[in-house]
């Protein structure tokens, strides 16, 4: 009789190895914790990338989800529904923009960045066709498409998926001088992270963001920020740019506005970028569907009724000082903001993806990132002493990698 397959040796024959995943099979989730196959529960310090910022299984989305499910789900853009114009107008809101485009992922979100960023730099700027440019940083992390991993300056992202698109320049992350040095008359647009996520959780210099914004305004460019990962709640505010009281032409949000349960994205920006759209210029099957409305605006309410920017910010705080007074020498730097945090460990003593590799046999979820870093980014709603056990594995492990390990001489 065949041996049936495990759910890692299901994965391992049929799946694209497009990933790596940790070898733990998830079955269940609620709150900030998961469990296994096996019934072990585990601490997420991942949060899917925020996309479960809210945590696992919240009973508001659930409940949302299945009542809009009830009552219509997928009608197409090709009519109004009920629950997309509320979604929208709590967007506009919340930040402070005018006008809001949904879509499904963040990467979708992103490309409709640049194809509006690119219109209106054609249409309002008067840039000669075909000329327009972007610029970009590097290290960044925008998404997979072919598009996107063309201006991405990470080899992996890259390799043998050209011929890619031209129209994009990337520039030190930080550093403002190179910015200004690259924006030139055909420039339509900077887009950015606030803080770069994949990069590593790199924070750049206080005033980076104000300094874009005034550069751009200088300039006559859009300023564009990417907030899939940094936006609503994750920083310790709503949105990153707030830390420096700035506020961008063009907004990009995804991820944590799905409630950890549907992809839901949007592209939210002032009038003058988002006119530039006609009818059939752009479009999505799914995007803006009443039951990814109905839970993306039930994702809002919850972060403010549950105030999860502010617990961001208190228990982020929180993090950070513990981490900062780690000692360890396979600790060789701290960096974040509000509840997203990456801890550099010295390749010397070990890896980062050893270090979740052995935090997962103690219960604690992470994933490394480059190599070197590992990402600390629970759900907004975990609680402290989640925290609290997670940093004190996290410490453990730094001890013991340390303890078994000389570092290499150089």
């Amino acid at each position: 009789m065949t041996r049936t397959m495990t759910p890692i040796e299901l994965e391992e024959h049929y799946a694209a190895h497009n990933y790596e995943p940790l070898p733990v099979v998830l079955a269940r989730g609620q709150g900030a914790h998961l469990w296994d196959v096996n019934g072990r529960r585990y601490i997420d310090m991942m949060s899917a990338y925020s996309a479960a910022s809210h945590g696992h299984s919240h009973p508001r989305i659930l409940a949302a989800l299945e009542a809009q499910a009830h009552r219509l789900a997928m009608p197409s853009r090709a009519y109004y529904n009920d629950r997309l114009g509320l979604l929208l107008a709590e967007l506009c809101r919340r930040t402070g923009l005018d006008a809001a485009l949904p879509m499904n992922t963040g990467a979708e979100a992103v490309e409709t960045a640049i194809k509006a960023a690119r219109r209106w730099g054609y249409r309002v700027k008067r840039i000669p066709r075909d000329r327009a440019e972007i610029v970009v940083a590097q290290g960044n992390f925008h998404g997979r498409t072919t598009t996107i991993v063309g201006f991405s300056t990470e080899a992996d992202y890259r390799a043998d998926f050209g011929p890619f698109a031209p129209g994009f320049r990337a520039v030190p992350f930080g550093d403002l001088a190179a910015m200004a040095a690259a924006i030139t008359p055909d420039t339509a647009a900077v887009m950015i992270e606030p803080i770069q996520g994949e990069a590593g959780i790199i924070v750049p210099p206080q005033g980076y963001l104000a300094g874009v914004r005034r550069l751009c305004d200088e300039r006559g460019v859009l300023f564009i920020l990417d907030e899939v990962q940094s936006g609503l709640g994750r920083t310790g505010a709503w949105f990153a740019f707030e830390h420096e009281h700035v506020v961008p032409d063009g907004l990009i949000l995804g991820k944590a506005l799905g409630g950890g349960i549907l992809p839901v994205s949007a592209l939210v920006g002032r009038r003058e970028l988002t006119d530039v759209f006609t009818p059939g210029s752009h479009g999505s099957t799914f995007g803006g569907n009443p039951l990814a409305a109905a839970v993306g605006l039930e994702a809002l309410h919850i972060i403010e009724d549950e105030k999860l920017v502010e617990r961001s910010r208190v228990l982020g705080a929180f993090m950070l000082t513990r981490l900062r007074a780690m000692r360890s020498p396979a600790l060789k730097a701290v960096r974040g903001r509000g509840l997203w945090v990456g801890a550099e460990i010295d390749p010397a003593y070990a890896g980062a993806r050893e270090v979740c590799l052995r935090m997962l046999t103690k219960g604690v979820l992470s994933k490394d990132t480059h190599g070197t870093v590992v990402r600390l980014a629970p759900p907004l709603v975990i609680e402290r002493a989640d925290i609290d056990r997670a940093l004190d594995v996290f410490e453990e492990t730094l001890d013991e990698v340390a303890r078994h390990r000389e570092p290499a001489v150089a």
